[in-house]
């Protein structure tokens, strides 16, 4: 059963995050100061919805480079109950997928806790002053759907955050398959 991302304030200020990545690199919020848009996208390697975008998804991303938009990948399922999500899978999607972002792996599961996440994919996306100016679907296409995946929804959102323009509503919510969450201890 899909899961949507609930709506979330606009403006909640993005959460810190210091994570190591799929190359082994420790990348932390504070990398990206310097770029006027952050794309946060929780995704992972096993979810049909995230596969259903994930080769768009990265050439959405590297579009928006040059313009000064960065992103980041960030997966936190519980690999021993999902382990095509470990860090070794996640670097064969990266590639598979051309992502030119790093690709993060949350272990502790804090950081999706600490946006808010609850899907694959879930798209926030921040403005320079690190407040959230959207968070929703990447486009309406869904892996059982027939249609393309595009990045229509993401696109304009990013081009609106870009020109300092609030994303008009509605936002329309990331579908996808739930994070796996680790079972309590």
């Amino acid at each position: 059963m899909p899961t949507e991302s609930p709506l979330m304030t606009l403006g909640t200020p993005a959460a810190d995050f210091s994570l190591p990545s799929t190359t082994g690199a420790t990348v932390a919020l504070s990398d990206f100061a310097a770029q006027p848009v952050l794309v946060v996208a929780f995704i992972c390697n096993h979810c049909p919805y995230v596969r259903h975008i994930e080769s768009q998804l990265g050439r959405v991303l590297a579009d928006y480079q040059d313009r000064g938009v960065a992103a980041v990948g960030i997966s936190a399922n519980d690999v021993d109950g999902y382990p095509d999500d470990d860090v070794p899978h996640l670097a064969e999607q990266a590639e598979r997928a051309g992502f030119e972002f790093p690709y993060l792996y949350d272990e502790t599961q804090d950081v999706a806790r600490s946006y808010g996440a609850v899907c694959t994919p879930d798209l926030f996306v921040f403005d320079a002053d690190r407040r959230l100016a959207y968070r929703g679907e990447f486009d309406s296409s869904r892996p059982s759907s027939g249609a393309a995946a595009t990045g229509e929804s993401l696109r304009s959102a990013l081009d609106q955050v870009l020109a300092g323009q609030p994303v008009p509503p509605p936002h329309r919510p990331s579908v996808g398959c739930s994070i796996k969450w680790r079972p309590p201890a």
